[in-house]
């Protein structure tokens, strides 16, 4: 029999075309039968059979099926309005899991539970199996995965652009307290909430030839006549605002080869050849930033940033636009924000579209381009400024070298036409520097092009105006702004933390979650000795989740009784782990040499997380300090329950939403002037604990707004670290002049944490001695004298909750959703869209 449908039906399905799932039951019947519909004909298993692995994937799917009614209704009214829409481009997004998200955002917790535990499931169990996608390294990556989460929860229309990393971050691993880099396979089981569509790959080309040819129309144009290409695979993402019926889309894109299997040379015997083009294509996107210390490796990232731009690029306008869409308008209905330099190479793509393909004269296509950019600046370090050599940009990238040289040389005549007697100036400004090599300055090059440039806190957007960038900030005096990071309280809190989210919405009601400056509401509570009670007990029960986490997971023993001390980042010397690490050795050399009784130490775990750069030798050596330090003092039955060393191996976003609510003293000790922002920092505070801290990045913006009596200031100010440098920073005084700082170092040197081995920590000890090029010998008398006060305020458990509270009482401006109002006031101007 053939079943036809009737001119009735196909009108009304084309009227409404509203998914048959919108009439899913919101109820445990309905759920239960969704979900076993999904184990038996989506996993091919009946429920008396399923792994784990299986129950997980139909549960996710199941949950996902009630997101996607709203995500298609997304989609179908932000086609029919054509919005003004924020793109944000991004090398990294780090998401965490997925699962309790998606349930969040649904609503669907409860019946979830429910609708498992009467199938005889642990909801706890299927959590455990979700495999994080590692496609971050750190703050960077976490930012942006915040910033989607509240443009969706804010009704602003947002598509976020990245890379769908086969391997993502490497897995870290510990052989005998030495990082060891394993490949991050998260996608070996499956990820149930990507949506593939190969249908939709774009082609992305590199290398090749630029040639001269009259266009029809008479005019000299170029031509860029590519030498390979690959095709650039898309994977969607839902991105659910909070119950509110918004579902935004990330796309990753993955690489392919355009013809990826040659059976002819497979016949001939040649079977790796045969798929050499698929291998090539594929490390594309193989792994999140290849170790660039090789020319292969940076011509790997340059590679992985134009073909993640380019895709987008492509998409956007070709299949996100409507048909026929003026692109003369374009500025009107999209903002590229590119996080950090990573994608700054769509400056000249954009150009190269408008030029190349649409046939625009050249400064209509610089009208637009220059209308639709804005750059987000996280670093103050200068090599942490992507420069990208030009023999290296002209051998991938031949046409958008020349477009680049082209926006430079507009860019210095208006130059020298304000500046006549000022060559050096130019010469600074310049978006191709000289020395050492010939190279494009992508900051520079954001800069010029870019609508805005801001600063995520308003030290770093001061010192970018003032240091980094200085030059540009008085030619643009309008273009820089400042825009304070933030993070997602659904996450950090809500979900990391439900003793005290539950605690917070009995006490002022559940708005907080998308209005986060209710937690003022929490201020006088703070002197109500019942709500401290309740919240320490909160606090006591996350140092107990914490503990089992650590055992089952690494092995690690800690005591929950003690003072929780945390220092998690990614490693390296600026963030001085060191500077911990000296007080911990200091401590430990002070009770073993008798100078203090351990009774008098207040007990405290010394946490860790860090991963250093594979290719970053002094940051693995000290991880493989840290650990060494912690096994000793671990294995010394004198200082068990009183001092812990505990670094878990492989930090991730699943791990801090762990350890970050069991923190009473978070660990945010960078040089001043060094930090952009930090992120962890307002974490930690929206989850209670106090901050021992320099006046660097946004701990500047929590101490003025948590009050001086409630964070632990030290060190030299920005200001005092120029003046100390310019004078000349001699090291090995602080070393000669301090007794505590002298016997650490040299126990160090002794190899008393190395077997006696004197030459394995080596040259930690001769860098610190002899170079320190961020101050922690300097900085490190000041910091032991905040510790001290940090142990005398801790002794008074009421003072301690008491201030604990007003922390998370003070820090609702650190909510990813004030920082999308800033930049949806000050950049995109791109107003919600209710649904």
């Amino acid at each position: 029999m053939t079943w036809t449908r009737s001119p009735a039906t196909v009108a009304r399905v084309t009227e409404n075309p509203t998914p048959i799932a919108a009439t899913r039951e919101r109820t445990v019947d309905g759920f239960v039968r969704e979900f076993l519909r999904e184990l038996n004909f989506g996993q091919g298993v009946d429920l008396s059979r399923a792994s784990v692995n299986d129950q997980y994937l139909a549960m996710a799917r199941t949950v996902r099926h009630y997101l996607m009614v709203r995500w298609l209704e997304t989609l179908r009214r932000q086609g029919e309005l054509q919005a003004k829409s924020v793109a944000y481009l991004s090398a990294e997004f780090l998401l965490g899991r997925q699962l309790d998200n998606a349930l969040l955002a649904s609503g669907l917790e409860e019946i979830v539970e429910e609708g498992l535990s009467s199938l005889g499931i642990d909801l706890a169990t299927l959590r455990e199996a979700e495999v994080e996608p590692g496609l971050g390294n750190g703050g960077l990556g976490r930012l942006a995965a915040c910033f989607i989460d509240s443009l969706a929860t804010m009704n602003v229309p947002c598509i976020g652009y990245g890379i769908r990393y086969e391997y993502g971050i490497f897995q870290q691993t510990f052989v005998d307290g030495w990082q060891v880099e394993k490949p991050d396979d998260w996608l070996a089981l499956g990820s149930p909430w990507e949506f593939p569509h190969p249908e939709a790959a774009v082609r992305v080309s590199f290398g090749g030839t630029v040639e001269q040819y009259q266009a029809d129309d008479g005019v000299i144009r170029r031509r860029w006549t590519p030498g390979w290409s690959v095709l650039a695979v898309p994977y969607n993402y839902m991105v659910p605002g909070f119950e509110n019926g918004r579902v935004n889309t990330l796309r990753l894109w993955s690489a392919e080869a355009t013809h990826a299997f040659d059976l002819g040379i497979f016949n001939s015997g040649d079977y790796a050849e045969a798929v050499r083009a698929q291998t090539f294509a594929e490390n594309i996107t193989k792994v999140l930033y290849p170790e660039d210390s090789t020319p292969q490796g940076k011509e790997l990232r340059l590679q992985q940033q134009y073909f993640f731009v380019a895709a987008s690029l492509k998409n956007f306008i070709d299949e996100v636009l409507p048909d026929g869409y003026d692109l003369h308008n374009l500025p009107d209905r999209i903002n590229f924000q590119l996080n950090d330099t990573h994608p700054v190479i769509a400056i000249p793509e954009l150009m190269r579209i408008l030029v190349d393909e649409k046939g625009w004269d050249w400064d209509d296509a610089w009208s637009v381009t220059s209308k639709c950019f804005a750059y987000t600046c996280h670093t103050l370090l200068p090599e942490a400024l992507e420069v990208w050599p030009v023999d290296l940009l002209g051998r991938l990238l031949p046409r958008h070298l020349e477009i680049i040289y082209r926006i430079n040389d507009a860019f210095l005549a208006e130059l020298r036409e304000t500046y006549p007697d000022d060559e050096l100036r130019v010469r600074r400004m310049s978006i191709i520097a000289e020395y050492p090599v010939r190279a494009v300055r992508m900051a520079y090059l954001a800069t010029v092009a870019g609508t805005k440039v801001n600063g995520v806190a308003e030290l770093h957007s001061q010192l970018l105006r003032d240091k980094v960038l200085n030059d540009f900030s008085e030619y643009y005096p309008d273009k820089f702004t400042n825009v304070t990071n933030g993070v997602t309280p659904r996450r950090f809190v809500r979900l990391a933390n439900p003793g005290l989210s539950g605690l917070i919405t009995e006490a002022i009601g559940d708005g907080w979650i998308t209005d986060l400056d209710r937690l003022q509401g929490l201020e006088p509570l703070a002197d109500d000795s019942e709500f401290r009670r309740r919240f320490r007990e909160i606090k006591t029960a996350n140092k107990h989740r914490i503990a089992d986490v650590l055992v089952h997971r690494d092995g690690i023993v800690v005591n929950p009784d003690t003072m929780f001390d945390v220092m998690v980042k990614r490693l390296h010397e600026y963030k001085r782990q060191t500077l911990k690490l000296l007080h911990i050795v200091s401590l430990y050399e002070q009770v073993k040499s008798g100078k203090l009784d351990i009774a008098q130490v207040t007990p405290r775990t010394f946490a860790f997380g860090a991963k250093a750069a594979p290719g970053y030798l002094l940051a693995k050596q000290i991880i493989g300090l840290i650990n060494a330090v912690g096994r000793t003092i671990n294995d010394d039955p004198a200082l068990e329950g009183r001092l812990t060393v505990a670094f878990p191996a492989n930090y991730n976003v699943t791990l801090a939403e762990t350890l970050i609510p069991a923190a009473d003293l978070s660990e945010q000790i960078s040089l001043a002037g060094k930090e952009a922002s930090g992120t962890g920092n307002m974490k930690f505070t929206l989850n209670g604990a106090l901050t021992i801290g320099t006046d660097d990045g946004a701990n500047v913006e929590i101490r003025r707004l948590v009050g001086d009596d409630h964070f632990f200031l030290f060190g030299l100010t920005e200001p005092e670290v120029s003046d100390l440098v310019d004078r000349g920073y001699h090291p090995s005084a602080y070393y000669e002049t301090n007794a505590d700082l002298r016997h650490a170092l040299d126990l160090i040197a002794s190899g008393a944490f190395s077997r006696g081995d004197r030459t394995v920590f080596e040259p930690i000890v001769s860098n610190l001695l002899h170079e320190d090029r961020f101050l922690a010998l300097a900085d490190f008398q000041a910091y032991v004298d905040a510790q001290a006060r940090v142990d005398t305020f801790y002794a008074d458990t009421d003072q301690w909750t008491r201030s604990a509270v007003l922390n998370v009482a003070r820090a609702g401006f650190f909510s990813s959703d004030r920082s999308m109002r800033d930049y949806i006031e000050r950049i995109w101007h791109t107003p919600p869209v209710l649904p």
